[in-house]
């Protein structure tokens, strides 16, 4: 990494040269966030007052980010980025402290869940090196409220002129933060099942904040390989349980969890980590979508 960001320093410079300005316009903070998530959160609380850079192409699987010369470039010229630690997404945390700006790790002074067995669920040849602490907080709306918060302080510091402005809208977001969880917490009330079978190791908080059980086939990297005695773990804990749909997401295959499901006779469905933008949605038709898909699965009423 240190190789690659020595390489690209010349990068850096023509880049920052070549701006006619983001999309704020010129003179305006430039703001890199390290996939989709923040970027969302930073460009609803910056709105036209700094420009937002999505480090993350669409499609890719965070996780597996291996940075370009340019997104380098466009890292040590930020005036502010904002990233996920715990080895969330190696290659951005390395390169954090290249940065000229500020780069905010936003798990920082939040109350976090450890990961406890979520490696167990990998083959060992597969597993990766993660912190401690689950790193998926975005999927907790109350969580995801205390990020807005503190992007809104933080951009009032960066940018002291428009600080009313981000505080503002960073309330706003919050408040639509809080409907949202008020949504979840209404439409998971009463439900037949509380277990949910999920494909990775993601839902943790969102299973701890409305009263689910998370059963995960793989660990905290959702490519990881599962091992064949958790696969059959897994079905018969869904079949015990009456599951009746097997989660799958996005970005991964979902050969295991239709596997899984076939086995047991059981349905599959959709249930998004939001690690990359939505199709023709954003974050909260997203949340949304999941929350139906949950209700669906779950018998609520």
């Amino acid at each position: 990494m240190k190789a690659l960001l020595a390489s690209v320093l010349i990068a850096a410079v023509l880049v920052a040269c070549g701006r006619a300005g983001g999309e704020a316009g010129s003179g305006s903070p430039e703001v890199a966030a390290s996939f989709y998530p923040l970027a969302f959160i930073a460009e609803e609380v910056a709105g036209d007052d700094a420009a937002v850079t999505d480090l993350t192409p669409p499609g890719t699987e965070p996780h597996d980010l291996e940075l370009t010369p340019r997104r380098v470039a466009e890292i040590s010229e930020a005036d502010l980025l904002l990233y996920l630690g715990q080895g969330f997404q190696p290659s951005i945390e390395d390169a954090a402290g290249e940065t000229a700006g500020r780069a905010e790790d936003v798990l920082e002074g939040l109350e976090l869940a450890t990961l406890e067995e979520a490696e167990e669920h990998e083959d060992e040849e597969g597993e990766e090196e993660h912190g401690e602490w689950d790193p998926h907080v975005w999927l907790d709306p109350s969580r995801f409220a205390t990020i807005a918060t503190n992007v809104g302080s933080i951009l009032g510091e960066i940018d002291p002129d428009n600080a009313g402005d981000y505080e503002r809208r960073a309330e706003d977001l919050v408040k639509r933060l809080e409907d949202l969880n008020s949504e979840f917490e209404e439409g998971l009330a009463n439900c037949e099942r509380s277990e949910i079978v999920v494909s990775h190791d993601a839902f943790g908080y969102l299973a701890h904040e409305y009263g689910l059980e998370q059963v995960s086939i793989a660990g905290i990297d959702p490519e990881g390989e599962p091992s064949p005695g958790r696969v059959a773990e897994v079905a018969d804990f869904a079949d015990e349980h009456g599951v009746t749909t097997i989660f799958f997401e996005t970005l991964v295959s979902p050969d295991i969890a239709e596997t899984i499901a076939n086995e047991i006779g059981v349905t599959t469905d959709v249930l998004d980590p939001i690690e990359g933008e939505p199709e023709g949605t954003d974050y909260f038709g997203a949340m949304r979508a999941n929350l139906k898909a949950l209700m669906l699965a779950l018998g609520c009423s």
